[in-house]
């Protein structure tokens, strides 16, 4: 994915990134993090996304993976003997060597359910930008909508940065699982929209800081 934005670009990790802000995205950080890569080997077998296709696979037990970004309780891995990058949810941290506490430093508390769903929301992110979803702009609107019984239905839409961006069905799944998780809530739709069309003045104070965008 490419985020184009005033004075400032950025590209998947596969292909670099090339701030020209007169703030750039903290590069000496992104470089050290591309260094310091965990490598890790399966303890166990692991459902896993395949990325950025969305498919469901399974990683066999000991295959080599290289974490490449932890965030909002998911891990993304670069898996050498599959050809390609895995995103990996809280649930099965403990098959990379993580504790569920550590994967999910964003657990659900009580309160509101309309709050935990924008809660949920917030740690979902594109596996090639770090700022989540909701402070990037890209999520339009959501309805929660009670089916009885004390369960409620979550329609979600949201749109990407570009019609081209090939993440969207990674995103969707990963929002639907953790929409899921929330107590009360038994169904989850997450429905990818273009209308209006993503900009970048759609991007949160919050997330225009973590980009360096002035």
């Amino acid at each position: 994915m490419r985020v184009a934005t005033e004075g400032l670009q950025f590209v998947s990790p596969r292909g670099g990134l090339a701030p020209t802000s007169r703030r750039p995205y903290n590069a000496d950080q992104q470089q050290k993090e591309v260094m310091a890569m965990e490598r890790i080997e399966l303890s166990r077998d692991c459902e896993a996304i395949q990325i950025p296709a969305g498919n469901s696979i399974t990683l066999e037990k000991g295959v080599e993976a290289f974490i490449t970004q932890s965030l909002g309780g998911t891990y993304t891995l670069q898996v050498p003997a599959y050809g390609g990058l895995f995103r990996v949810l809280g649930k099965d941290a403990d098959a990379l060597g993580k504790s569920s506490h550590q994967a999910d430093a964003t657990a659900i508390s009580s309160g509101d359910i309309e709050a935990m769903v924008w809660d949920q929301l917030k740690t979902c992110f594109d596996p090639e930008i770090p700022v989540n979803i909701v402070d990037l702009g890209l999520v339009y609107g959501m309805e929660l909508t009670p089916t009885g019984e004390g369960a409620n239905r979550v329609d979600v839409k949201m749109t990407l940065t570009a019609q081209g961006c090939g993440m969207g069905a990674t995103i969707a799944i990963d929002a639907k699982h953790k929409l899921l998780s929330i107590p009360g809530v038994s169904e989850a739709n997450v429905d990818i929209v273009w209308d209006p069309p993503w900009n970048p003045q759609m991007i949160s104070p919050e997330g225009r800081e973590r980009l360096g965008i002035d």
